[in-house]
């Protein structure tokens, strides 16, 4: 119900990057948003510019759906790496527009107007979890990847937040996309 095609805040954005929704499941509703947030390469330039302009106004879409106290969940391609551990090797991203540091410090905007990132919220300590993997220079093989994928949860979703998972065996499969799915339970 309710459905939302592109970001609101820039009526000349005509980029397909994002579609929210409210899904209804007997009596509960969640308003669910996907996303394809610009990777912003090559930075600095435009397209971080644009990228960075994307990111502000995904917050304030976020703290505006966020008003109505309902669970909400912003979920999809960030094309960010929050912090080192995210990475394989983080020291190869320093200059990469998913790793600087405005990029890392837009994103704690978004979780600092209350949102919580799912799987850093079940999962704070681990290492090695990666959603992401270049088809270049063997990366699946040798496990170079990055965790760029992300469920970010207002409260009300977070209150109902039981499992999350990121299905890594899916890229071994037979001409798999470079990215695998995460899977978010809500009870």
């Amino acid at each position: 119900e309710d459905v939302v095609k592109g970001l609101p805040g820039d009526p000349a954005d005509d980029q397909a990057r994002f579609i929210a929704a409210t899904v209804v499941d007997g009596s509960l509703a969640v308003r669910v948003a996907s996303l394809y947030l610009p990777n912003g390469n090559p930075a600095p330039g435009p397209k971080y510019d644009y990228k960075l302009a994307w990111m502000q106004r995904l917050k304030d879409f976020a703290a505006g759906a966020m008003k109505q106290e309902e669970p909400l969940v912003l979920c999809g391609d960030y094309n960010v790496i929050p912090e080192a551990r995210d990475a394989r090797f983080p020291e190869n991203w320093k200059d990469d527009a998913l790793y600087l540091p405005q990029t890392r410090a837009a994103f704690r905007e978004l979780e600092s107007i209350g949102l919580t990132e799912a799987y850093r919220a079940l999962h704070p300590l681990q290492t090695g979890a990666y959603s992401f993997w270049d088809y270049q220079a063997g990366a699946w093989q040798k496990d170079n990847g990055i965790r760029i994928d992300h469920h970010l949860l207002s409260p009300q979703a977070a209150d109902r937040l039981q499992s999350v998972a990121i299905d890594k065996g899916l890229r071994a499969g037979e001409k798999p996309s470079d990215h695998v799915p995460i899977r978010l339970d809500l009870g």
